[in-house]
């Protein structure tokens, strides 16, 4: 019997996903509703809105399924109930890059991840090379553009 990987994920990101489910299922019926209606029109084998319909179905039922998964497996975590001296999920992390620029990013999970708005999945590059650190550990991390290197200044639970 397989075991079930757990999901980490911040209750945002929870949340996040609950309501996209909410408002897919809404929309499903609506499908089924345009389906009857691209039927009635008549042959199905040059019928685009039939098609269309059909494959948004599909795109619905799979991502119904794919959510419903992510939130069974899911794993609320709150930054602020950890603490510690090692970088965790749901820390936030100040870095220095090799310019002694500041960067900063929190650790979330792979729904939440935004590196625009400084989130960062614990799966990426510069999220498992962060993992385990502690103030001041140098951290080299190898992306597409090359080998990054950044110094951990600060480690927050916020």
């Amino acid at each position: 019997m397989a075991t079930v990987e757990k999901m980490p994920m911040l209750q945002e990101g929870y949340e996040k996903l609950t309501t996209e489910l909410k408002r897919l299922k809404v929309e499903r019926p609506q499908i089924v509703d345009a389906i009857e209606e691209a039927r009635a029109h008549g042959d199905l084998s040059e019928n685009a809105e039939y098609h269309a319909a059909k494959e948004r179905q599909g795109q619905i039922e799979a991502s119904i399924a794919d959510i419903e998964d992510k939130l069974s497996r899911a794993q609320i975590i709150d930054p602020r109930d950890l603490s510690g001296d090692k970088v965790v999920f749901g820390a936030t992390v100040t870095l220095l890059d090799e310019d002694d620029k500041p960067i900063r990013y929190q650790i979330v999970g792979q729904t939440e991840a935004d590196a625009k708005t400084g989130r960062i999945s614990y799966n990426s590059p510069l999220g498992r090379g962060l993992i385990g650190r502690k103030v001041d550990e140098e951290v080299e991390v190898s992306v597409p553009a090359g080998d990054r290197y950044y110094v951990v200044s600060k480690i927050e639970f916020i």
